[in-house]
């Protein structure tokens, strides 16, 4: 069972940053693809950001490419997502997701284990 913390929310103006940080328990950490998710009030959860295991590949949803970068520290056991020219419709609570399979999935169905999540609230 993996376990995943979030943190690095919080409340910024549009057009500000946020660094987003998910620490595992697992020490197999890196075998994990991982995504991040959001979910805002009364939406479903969507996709983000996914990394491939070593960090490689890189996925984004395209409303943020350009704007947030995904990374991961394999010797940290932390996934990033670094968020910037932060947008009021980015408000929303974000997990992290880990993924048994290594093939890529952007689908909330396709990820084994979450985090709790972090609220991300930006301002206009």
């Amino acid at each position: 069972q993996v376990q995943l913390v979030e943190s690095g929310g919080g409340l910024v103006q549009a057009g500000g940053s946020l660094r987003l940080s998910c620490t595992a328990s697992e020490r197999t950490f890196s075998s994990y693809p991982m995504g991040w998710f959001r979910q805002a009030p009364g939406k479903e959860r969507e996709f983000v950001a996914a990394i491939s295991r070593t960090g490689a590949r890189t996925y984004y949803r395209d409303s943020v490419k350009g704007r947030f970068t995904i990374s991961r520290d394999n010797a940290k056991n932390t996934v990033y997502l670094q968020m910037n020219s932060l947008k009021p419709e980015d408000t929303a609570i974000y997990h992290c997701a880990a993924r048994i399979s290594v093939i890529h999935s952007t689908s909330p169905a396709g990820y084994d284990y979450w985090g709790q999540g972090t609220q991300v609230t930006v301002s206009s």
